[in-house]
């Protein structure tokens, strides 16, 4: 196939995936396209730069257009997400990383201008959180918490790949004693973008609803915040006097999450930090100055 043949082939793919995801409700159709073509062409280069297509290009791409169609997302087809400065590694059945996510790492330099040695990545998931904090913070450790078994394999591939040998991942529920967490202490950092959704709040997106696992979804109790609670509770007890914690919620849980944060009596600072919409989504709580261990009876309120 000479280049203006190949040129008008991927143009004809091109237009033609376009308007089959946008006819499927795909809110980026054009950009999802190009992302399968590349797939099923097997090049990570711009498709302008291609000499030739494999011999199934037509039929890869086919398949994997059908499953975009089906609303499967874009990133479990490709086996990857885009975080931060990371490509990493996701699985079906596991959390995927959202661009909202990364905002937490901009909140953790503003509020702790000295860079971390000792971070904690609590509800891991594939391991995000984590992995940024290696990759971008090169003197750091993380231990990464994580409830599921296949999300906490993913995080320790996902920690490997980011900093080889200083990152660490534990299967534990938050809810329940977790002796590596306590023997880690005292920690510089807690990230954590923890399930929060109410029971009640169930959402409409087809391709959270259907794809993104509900433990990593729904977090407990009549108003969703049974694990973030957790969260907060272990922060309390764990943190360094000046460490943070930098905890992602629901736009509507502002106010609660600051309130528990301020029934244990260990904060300084507890602020809302807005996303980059303008909606409040993260929690900032710091620990004071000769804060007290606030103990594990915390992890029962």
């Amino acid at each position: 196939m000479d280049a203006r043949d190949l040129r008008a082939r991927l143009r004809t793919a091109l237009a033609e995936t376009t308007q089959r995801l946008g006819a499927a409700g795909v809110p980026s159709p054009s950009v999802d396209a190009r992302a399968l073509i590349a797939q099923a062409a097997r090049t990570e280069q711009p498709l302008v730069m291609l000499d030739e297509l494999p011999a199934d290009f037509s039929a890869d791409l086919e398949r994997l257009t059908l499953r975009r169609e089906r609303r499967e997302p874009l990133q479990l087809i490709l086996g990857r997400a885009p975080f931060r400065r990371l490509m990493l590694t996701v699985r079906p059945g596991i959390f995927i990383p959202r661009p909202e996510t990364e905002l937490a790492l901009d909140l953790l330099r503003e509020h702790l201008p000295d860079a971390p040695t000792q971070v904690a990545d609590l509800c891991s998931g594939s391991g995000a959180l984590g992995a940024a904090v290696l990759d971008e913070i090169p003197g750091a450790a993380v231990l990464a918490i994580e409830v599921d078994a296949a999300a906490a394999a993913l995080s320790t591939e996902n920690l490997e790949l980011a900093g080889p040998g200083r990152g660490r991942v534990v299967q534990a529920d938050l809810r329940a004693a977790i002796p590596e967490l306590v023997a880690a202490a005292p920690f510089d950092a807690i990230l954590s973008n923890p399930p929060y959704i109410p029971p009640d709040a169930v959402p409409r997106d087809v391709e959270v609803i259907d794809h993104d696992p509900h433990r990593a979804l729904f977090g407990g109790g009549d108003d969703g915040l049974e694990v973030p609670r957790a969260v907060i509770a272990w922060a309390g007890r764990l943190l360094r006097p000046g460490g943070v914690l930098i905890m992602e919620h629901a736009d509507v849980q502002g106010a609660a999450t600051r309130a528990l944060a301020a029934e244990l009596d260990g904060f300084d600072l507890l602020t809302t930090a807005p996303d980059l919409t303008g909606r409040d989504r993260f929690l900032i709580a710091r620990r004071s100055q000769g804060a007290p261990n606030l103990g594990s009876e915390t992890l029962s309120r």
